[in-house]
């Protein structure tokens, strides 16, 4: 049987990794300055990572939600403790895009509306619900097209409160640090006129912070460099360094009850058991604080490239912008200099997504490699 031919595949076989590095099936060493997405949070192979998981396998690897779990219980009280979201409850899940479809299924549910206003290049996810407030018409198919959503301009605040005045609107979803669409942001005034509309028209504030949180901004969430307050918070990616998990954080003004939302897999011991590591070695060696150290010094390194228009991002979640398509720059970045980074629905844009534990001389790599090939 041949595999479903939707992935454009690099000419690269990785057969293990370690810390910041991957390795191909000749052993050539990578440096993985994108993180499978933004994935590897703490690293590949972090010794607290592969503890956990091993201690874990060797009492309970899995049993659904019908039964106590202690695992999860103690993950929902570190995660509320170190991401300081008080009084917050957690629901578990699998993915980002679950994240976000029980996110926006839950804001229905609790407005008793169902449009949802989105914003102009974001990305949320490929199920039902997140990928039609997804701005990429050609992933979205017309199955999907169903939903009601409004797509505004990042920074459209007049646009935004005509819509929410017209009071459907059950989710304003929106991310603090755009991921695929490139590393846009908003300002601080659009953030907090959109967290205000939404409490005066009777909207959720959704923070997707599938990308974003988990420290990859130098603070837990993105969200938190503003005076915000979310209803409802979706988070993946850097939170299993690899494991497959994802979360939704939600306010204690909205009430839980039996058979709201659910899931086979979500919460599972290994899940928690992998998300209890990562938030361990988030303390542990300062990750956040370590994050901002890294963009301080990233910036300084790259900020003098031929052809860089702007930096754009926060923490260690970066992008470099030139004034000129970089696909043929990403490639030859991997084959010649042996890194790898990430591109955006931006073209001219380079991501840059490393483990947080990424150190100088790795950024100083990356700028020396870009200054040969620029």
């Amino acid at each position: 049987m041949s595999l479903f031919d939707v992935y454009p595949l690099f000419d690269v076989t990785l057969e293990k990794a370690k810390g910041i590095h991957v390795y191909d099936d000749n052993n050539q060493q990578y440096l993985d300055l994108y993180g499978g997405h933004a994935v590897i949070s703490i690293g590949h192979g972090h010794p607290n990572y592969i503890n956990a998981l091993k201690g874990q396998m060797d009492k309970i690897g899995f049993y659904s939600n019908s039964v106590q779990n202690p695992v999860q219980e103690r993950l929902a009280k570190d995660l509320i403790e170190l991401s300081s979201c008080k009084d917050y409850q957690l629901f578990m899940c699998n993915s980002g895009a679950e994240a976000n479809e029980n996110a926006l299924k839950l804001a229905s549910f609790h407005t008793g509306k169902k449009k949802v206003v989105a914003f102009k290049n974001g990305f949320h996810g490929r199920t039902s619900a997140a990928v039609a407030v997804t701005d990429n018409p050609k992933i979205i198919a017309p199955i999907n097209a169903q939903q009601d959503v409004e797509l505004v301009e990042l920074g459209d605040t007049k646009g935004l409160e005509n819509i929410l005045k017209q009071g459907d609107v059950c989710a304003v979803i929106i991310e603090f640090i755009q991921g695929v669409g490139g590393l846009d942001q908003g300002t601080a005034a659009f953030f907090e006129a959109t967290d205000t509309l939404c409490k005066t028209y009777g909207a959720c504030l959704i923070a997707d912070e599938v990308q974003a949180g988990f420290g990859r901004s130098g603070q837990f969430f993105a969200f938190q460099n503003y005076k915000v307050t979310p209803e409802i918070i979706s988070m993946a990616k850097g939170m299993g360094n690899g494991f497959p998990v994802g979360g939704v954080l939600i306010h204690p003004n909205i009430k839980a009850s039996y058979g709201l939302l659910g899931t086979t897999f979500g919460g599972n011991h290994l899940a928690c058991a992998a998300t209890l590591a990562v938030i361990e070695t988030l303390k542990e060696e300062k990750l956040m604080h370590h994050a901002l150290q890294m963009e301080t010094y990233f910036r300084n390194q790259a900020q003098n490239l031929k052809g860089l228009k702007a930096i754009k991002g926060r923490g260690l979640m970066l992008g470099l912008e030139f004034d000129f398509p970089i696909a043929t720059l990403r490639k030859r970045l991997i084959f010649e200099h042996h890194i790898f980074t990430g591109s955006a629905k931006n073209p001219n844009v380079i991501r840059i997504l490393p483990p947080l534990n990424i150190q100088k001389t790795h950024i100083e790599q990356l700028v020396n490699a870009l200054q040969t090939l620029l």
